[in-house]
């Protein structure tokens, strides 16, 4: 990347400045954190120890667990940071560093939902096939090309933001280095890199959503074809977590980017930003594992097997 910056720093001005919310929005973003790292780590945990488990289903939820983790350690561990005095200044690499592991997991993220939900149209519509379809070499396809179209979005808005010139303000009013509110700082002319960053997200975004919607059209088109009610029960239960893991994910996106421009504003930013980088990866977890049965009955199974090794 070619850079001609005199900023060699950034200054996070944070979530908030008011100083009696320091402590306890340090205290319950810690919170946050530790059930994030908890719950993916333990999903990821569960999915390699259980064979019951190795299936396209859940190798790609081990996947978004994953990702859930980078997702957060890229983002939560800056924003505690912010809340302690005197640490609210990022580097310039450090800066562009966070930019681009947030940009890979958001990106491949919203893929893997994709992805989730063509493995769900699968198994709802063509039950009979999904052992030949949903072989081994397709998951490995599909993950491959989640992680590369992560890597190749988050380069290019690396290199759309940091090739332009800072040479004035170098205070970046939110809470991490996210690329509209870093470009924002730009002496350079940055319009072209501000469409090309709105054109290359808005595709990456409703691209996704379009496979989503199309897969869940043929789905519910199946359910209701459904005569047998214990049929019916099971295709709900199968698409249930990844539906509502969808609906939190997606909606948050609307609701940021979606808003009149009359109400639009940095607060809001900030807080649609707390939702999707950090109560999301959060939520994850629990969404599949208090609504899945396997997950639940392979987390039993772990428990159990610890009380008879500690001989409790």
């Amino acid at each position: 990347m070619e850079n001609s910056t005199e900023v060699t720093e950034f200054i996070l001005l944070g979530l908030t400045n008011d100083p009696e919310l320091q402590v306890p929005l340090f205290i319950m973003f810690t919170v946050i954190y530790l059930i994030t790292l908890i719950g993916n780590l333990g999903i990821v945990a569960l999915i390699l120890l259980d064979s019951h488990l190795h299936t396209p289903m859940y190798f790609f939820l081990s996947n978004l667990s994953l990702v859930d983790l980078c997702y957060s350690s890229a983002v939560t561990p800056t924003a505690m940071a912010g809340f302690l005095p005197g640490h609210k200044v990022i580097s310039y690499n450090a800066c562009a560093a966070q930019m681009f592991f947030f940009g890979v997991s958001a990106t491949v993220e919203n893929y893997l939902l994709a992805s989730m939900a063509f493995d769900r149209y699968v198994a709802v519509c063509k039950p009979l096939h999904y052992t030949t379809t949903m072989t081994t070499d397709l998951c490995a396809f599909l993950i491959i090309g989640c992680y590369f179209c992560g890597f190749l979005n988050a380069s290019i808005h690396i290199g759309d933001t940091f090739s332009l010139s800072y040479c004035e303000s170098n205070v970046i009013y939110h809470f991490f280095c996210d690329v509209p509110a870093v470009m924002v700082l730009s002496c350079s002319d940055r319009h072209v890199r501000e469409l090309m960053h709105v054109c290359i997200a808005s595709f990456n975004i409703f691209f996704a959503l379009l496979v989503i919607l199309i897969s869940y059209i043929f789905i519910f088109i199946t359910i209701l074809k459904m005569h047998s009610s214990s049929g019916y029960q099971k295709a709900l239960t199968t698409c249930a977590s990844h539906f509502t893991a969808v609906s939190i994910f997606y909606g948050t996106i609307i609701f940021m980017y979606l808003q009149p421009s009359s109400s639009h504003s940095m607060d809001t930013d900030k807080i649609s930003s707390v939702f999707y980088t950090m109560v999301i990866p959060m939520l994850n977890p629990l969404v599949y594992s208090l609504r899945n049965k396997e997950v639940k009955s392979a987390l039993m199974k772990v428990v159990l097997e610890a009380k008879l090794f500690l001989g409790l």
